[in-house]
């Protein structure tokens, strides 16, 4: 028992009483004896793993691939393709994901759904919008802390940046918009993978960031070997408002 608790093992006393008599009755070969008092344990301590890294990804809604109404832009959504970027595949290899397509087609919905499944499989993900990105980094500007959240943004195994180009106005309130964005991106880039979803096309990323030459940079880094999907289909939010009684 003391090796146990060398080992921080949560096995107590009458647990090894237990697994003992249990071995001893069903003839367990040293390998099942083993499993028997440890395969617990592992388990208790992965799934502890797993909620500590959801929490940490700070998703905006629970969703998972189960939830998804895959019939009702079957022909928008290649089903097949999405369960292939759920084995993580992209995040291993280090590989940007682009999401294009109108507000409601379900962009959100499966990143996060995704992201979830990643963080099953071990990886440490952070979910967040341009918004609130963007303000994290505009605070860290007036505190003199930019250095250090560059690097917290840039440590994830996967960072989603979900709503780019959603709303105008948080960028119209950060002239240097574009420069803050590029920063995560850069320390980013090669290293870890982000997941984007956007709702504007890559023509008018330049617009929207308000600087020509960091846009382009910005888009380079992150398209450059990247998964684009585009999905043009219909709005999930529209079709379950028209069912709304009047």
């Amino acid at each position: 028992m003391d090796d146990a608790k060398t080992l921080r093992l949560p096995l107590s006393a009458e647990m090894l009483d237990a697994a003992l008599a249990r071995a001893e009755q069903e003839g367990l070969s040293h390998l099942n004896f083993l499993q028997l008092i440890l395969g617990e344990p592992a388990v208790r301590s992965h799934q502890r793993a797993v909620e500590r890294r959801i929490r940490e990804a700070r998703f905006r809604e629970e969703k998972t691939l189960a939830q998804f109404d895959w019939k009702f832009n079957a022909q928008a959504i290649d089903r097949a393709q999405i369960e292939q970027l759920a084995t993580g595949e992209f995040v291993r290899r280090g590989e940007n994901l682009v999401m294009m397509g109108q507000s409601g087609v379900g962009k959100s919905f499966l990143l996060q759904a995704l992201s979830r499944r990643f963080c099953e499989l071990g990886y440490r993900v952070r979910y967040t919008t341009s918004a609130d990105l963007l303000e994290d980094l505009r605070k860290s500007l007036a505190d003199e802390s930019l250095p250090r959240r560059i690097r917290y943004w840039a440590r994830f195994d996967l960072m989603v940046i979900d709503e780019f180009g959603f709303d105008r106005i948080e960028r119209g309130e950060c002239p240097q918009a574009a420069s803050l964005f590029y920063k995560v991106i850069d320390a980013r880039s090669g290293r870890h993978s982000t997941a984007l979803a956007t709702n504007i096309d890559f023509e008018a990323w330049s617009e929207y960031l308000g600087d020509p030459p960091l846009a382009m940079a910005f888009l380079d880094r992150v398209v450059d070997g990247a998964i684009l999907l585009k999905i043009r289909g219909k709005s999930y939010r529209a079709h379950r408002a028209k069912k709304l009684p009047r």
